[in-house]
Formats: C-alpha cells, sequence, structure tokens
C-alpha cells in the first residue's frame, strides 16, 4: 500500500531557513491596520464636510424656489423673481463647487501626506528585515558550510 507523504515535514524542512520573525509580521500588520485607520478619519471628516455642504446647498436652493412660488403683483416681478433666483442660484453653485473643491484639496493632501510617512516606515520595516534575514542566511551558510566540512573530513581519511 501507498503511504501519504507526509507535506506538513516537507513545507517545514523547505521553509525552515526561511523563517519569519512573528513580531516583524505583527508589527507590519499594525501599521497597516493604523495607515488604514488614519485614511478612513480623513475620508470620513471629507464625507461629513460634503453631506453637510450639499444639505446646506439644498435647504438655500428650496428657500429661494419658495421665494420663487410666491404670488406677485406685476407680470414683471415674476421676470424679476426668475432673473434674481438664477443669479442666487449661480452663486451658490460657484460657492458651492468651491467648497467641494477645498475638501478635495485637503483629502488628497492628507492622504499623500499619509502614504508618503507609511512608505518612509514601510522602508525602514524593509531595512531591518532585510538585515535580519541577511543575518540568519550568513549564520545558516556557515553552519551548513561547517557541516559539509565535518562530513567531508571522515570521508577522505579512509
Amino acid at each position: 500500500m501507498a503511504k501519504t507523504q507526509d507535506f506538513t515535514t516537507m513545507m517545514k524542512d523547505m521553509m525552515g531557513p526561511f523563517s519569519m520573525d512573528p513580531a516583524l509580521i505583527k508589527d507590519a500588520l499594525k501599521s497597516r491596520v493604523a495607515l488604514g485607520e488614519k485614511l478612513t478619519h480623513v475620508y470620513l471628516d471629507a464625507a461629513d464636510k460634503t453631506t453637510e455642504l450639499t444639505s446646506k446647498f439644498t435647504k438655500d436652493t428650496l428657500a429661494k424656489v419658495g421665494v420663487l412660488a410666491e404670488v406677485k403683483d406685476q407680470p414683471t416681478d415674476y421676470a424679476k423673481a426668475i432673473t434674481d433666483f438664477a443669479s442666487a442660484l449661480t452663486e451658490s453653485s460657484t460657492a458651492t463647487l468651491t467648497a467641494y473643491a477645498e475638501i478635495a484639496h485637503k483629502v488628497q493632501s492628507e492622504t499623500m501626506e499619509l502614504l508618503a510617512a507609511a512608505g518612509n516606515d514601510l522602508s525602514e520595516e524593509t531595512k531591518a528585515a532585510v538585515k535580519k534575514s541577511t543575518e540568519v542566511v550568513t549564520a545558516a551558510a556557515k553552519q551548513t558550510t561547517q557541516t559539509v566540512a565535518a562530513a567531508a573530513k571522515p570521508a577522505t581519511a579512509q
């Protein structure tokens, strides 16, 4: 009967020299989650501001429509009301769009600052991980060289 190969042992043997430091993984995960939290706060703040801005614009516009719908004494008053409404709506729209642009600019700036800081942190983490990995691989290579040299001595002595 065929025996099932033990892949767990094979994977341990294969990945043993490339062991990962759980603390490094934990720290990397923490820093990525912290970045996500900071970005979420930036985006939620922007969403809150844009919601308030949209609500204010809508309320102002509806109030102006109410004035537009009022009964006027003269037909020319209706034309004036429409002109005043269009003018006020243009001003309000321009101001609202400018405010949206300011919010978007702030979000973009804050996002870039956070990503730049995260990139610097990642660079430092990577340097530390590479240094540690180099030390581990160098030690493993030294150990292997010594083991091979020790194993070769009895063979030449015979």
